[in-house]
């Protein structure tokens, strides 16, 4: 079993080795939703009358047109989603409890009864206190949530699917590389063609499921975090 951790250590280490004095790779799209909706057949146009003349109109209703709607609308079209996230949150809770409690109980003369059973029991002890307890529990809690984010960003996404019902899929990834580092956005949801503005636009708030990312990777990233060893240590030892 140690043979077999070590040898895991060694191939991931060896892996991280190679990006020694190298700048981060890029993702690359081939394969992804985006690049295999790009490079999908469109569905015919609707010209409008369908007449002979329709493919020479200034009045076409296409979406190539002059007056055409130019909001994305179908699979591989490409539309921007507007990232403003401006929240706080602020949470105070406070809890306390107190409890106490006090019982006696003793019988001092019962027809000479206690007398006789006093003689039989050891010494100092008396029917005439024969039970005297006390309990007493005390609880206290306290706990604070303080939040603050702010987020600005754009980045075009790529309709990769439309669903049955209109709703349109959309995936968008970002990659800026500064130096050594690289920036990453992924943005993905649905989003319902109604909601998407005439600049071709939607803001996040109106994409379901959401799932933003925002981070990197590189030789900063790697330095903010702990090593694979302290990871592990913090989870397996129990103190």
């Amino acid at each position: 079993m140690k043979k077999i951790v070590l040898i895991a250590l060694c191939l991931a280490a060896c892996g991280r080795l190679e990006q020694v004095g190298r700048a981060p790779e890029f993702s690359p799209l081939e394969g992804s939703y985006q690049h295999h909706a790009m490079y999908s057949s469109p569905m015919p146009e609707d010209l409008g009358n369908g007449g002979p003349g329709a493919q020479s109109s200034l009045w076409d209703a296409g979406q190539a047109s002059l007056l055409g709607d130019q909001r994305a609308a179908r699979r591989g079209d490409i539309l921007t989603v507007v990232i403003e996230i401006d929240e706080g949150a602020e949470i105070s809770n406070s809890t306390d409890r107190s409890r106490s409690g006090t019982e006696k109980m003793g019988m001092g003369s019962l027809f000479g009864i206690p007398q006789r059973i006093d003689a039989e029991m050891p010494e100092g002890a008396s029917m005439a206190e024969a039970v005297d307890t006390g309990a007493k529990s005390s609880y206290a809690g306290e706990g604070n949530v303080s939040r603050n984010e702010k987020l600005t960003l754009r980045v075009a996404a790529t309709v990769v699917e439309e669903l049955p019902n209109g709703v349109l899929r959309i995936e968008g990834q970002q990659e800026v590389r500064v130096n050594f580092e690289l920036r990453e956005l992924i943005v993905t949801g649905y989003v319902r063609p109604a909601d998407i503005s005439r600049q071709n636009e939607i803001t996040y708030d109106k994409i379901a499921g959401a799932r933003i990312s925002y981070g990197g990777r590189g030789q900063i990233t790697d330095v903010q975090q702990p090593r694979y060893g302290q990871q592990v240590a913090d989870i397996v030892l129990p103190f």
